[in-house]
């Protein structure tokens, strides 16, 4: 079983759409028992909300199921996941604190390493801006989860 944790800020734009593009994309491959899949916010103001009804409307329109809870990352999350996806620079320092002795830094990467259909250095906050943002987080997340999904099926 492998266990992947996608990271944003708060849990309710990025890293869900994250967690539900893989999700669908280890189900249609017929994998949901090789995977734990999940997502986390590494501030806790939006804890237990659904995801943002914005990422939600563009998620659907393009067939994907919307579940899960934001949730605040947790200090025990860095021993429990094998792969723990951030999708800003702000993101991956967070977690890298929660590590203070150093022993999970090679299962803390950023998710942008992933992408190979686009040019990225973060995954953009879609939060403050407009449609377009969404639309584009979802392109980003479809490429870096076709990877990821690609990655660890040969292992």
């Amino acid at each position: 079983m492998k266990r992947i944790l996608f990271i944003c800020m708060g849990n309710i734009c990025r890293s869900p759409a994250a967690e539900i593009v893989f999700r669908k994309m280890v189900e249609d491959a017929g994998l949901d028992d090789r995977f734990e899949i999940d997502s986390a916010g590494t501030i806790g103001y939006h804890e237990g909300n659904p995801p943002d009804s914005r990422m939600c409307s563009h998620l659907e329109a393009r067939g994907y199921e919307i579940s899960g809870r934001s949730r605040p990352l947790r200090e025990s999350d860095l021993g429990h996941y094998d792969l723990l996806l951030t999708m800003d620079e702000e993101n991956l320092a967070d977690t890298l604190r929660l590590d203070r002795n150093g022993d999970f830094g090679g299962r803390i990467k950023p998710f942008v390493d992933y992408l190979s259909e686009h040019e990225a250095e973060r995954i953009p906050d879609p939060y403050y801006g407009g449609d377009a943002g969404f639309a584009h987080v979802i392109d980003l997340m479809e490429d870096g989860c076709r990877n990821l999904l690609t990655e660890l099926s040969e292992t």
